[in-house]
């Protein structure tokens, strides 16, 4: 019974022995670098300012959170947009009235100014 997953633990075994082994020889083998500038974050060829410890504004989370809101959209009109002439006139207005009220929530951030970056 168990035998067709055979391969796939064949496959689990040689994928996990190739990662050690690439490990392995990255630790033992591996180039050193005795400088300690190699340990620190690159930012854009320039002296890292600040240190990881300060608070990210809440802008930052906003725009996420809209980011993900208005991407769940395009996941919801792609389907429609696949099948839309098999709807007819009722899967228009759906999703019409769908892109309507997100319409009306990105107007009502943009008033209330959830995009300004002051």
């Amino acid at each position: 019974m168990f035998e067709t997953f055979y391969p796939i633990l064949f496959l689990v075994i040689v994928a996990t022995g190739i990662a050690l082994l690439l490990i392995f020889f990255s630790i033992f083998f591996g180039y050193r670098s005795k400088q300690g500038r190699k340990g620190n974050p690159y930012e854009c060829g320039l002296t890292p300012v600040g240190t990881t410890k300060d608070p990210v504004p809440v802008k930052f989370y906003m725009v996420a959170i809209l980011f993900i809101l208005f991407d769940i959209e395009v996941v919801f009109l792609y389907p429609w947009a696949v099948i839309s002439r098999k709807l007819g006139v009722f899967g228009f207005v759906e999703m019409l009235a769908f892109v309507i009220i997100l319409l009306v929530g990105y107007f009502y951030i943009l008033g209330r100014g959830a995009l300004k970056w002051d």
